[in-house]
């Protein structure tokens, strides 16, 4: 089986995704089951969340999770896709340099 190449602390800084026109920081509060997850959003929502199939498979996702959320177009503030999960490395830094507003990491 493949096993992914390890990457140091800096590279994993360097290939941060950074938040989009309307894409948000989350922290995933619960699981739902199947593909959906609650989550708390930086922007003080509760949004319910779905994986989307080009995903559900590659990411795993867990309670604690600092995860990108993009809401949907209709139905904004309730509903979302996940956009991207980062590492702790990742979300350490993201909360260092102040991207993180109104949630916080563990």
């Amino acid at each position: 089986m493949y096993k992914k190449p390890e990457m140091t602390p800096e590279e994993e800084i360097s290939r941060i995704r950074k938040p989009r026109d309307n894409q948000v920081f989350g922290i995933v509060e619960m699981m739902m089951g199947g593909d959906k997850m609650k989550v708390q959003c930086d922007d003080g929502k509760e949004r319910l969340v779905r994986i989307p199939g080009r995903l559900r498979k590659r990411m795993w996702v867990r309670v604690g999770d600092l995860i990108l959320v993009e809401p949907w177009k209709v139905m904004s503030d309730r509903r979302g896709d996940l956009a991207w999960k980062y590492t702790k490395t990742q979300a350490n830094w993201l909360q260092k340099k102040g991207f993180l507003k109104n949630i916080r990491f563990q």
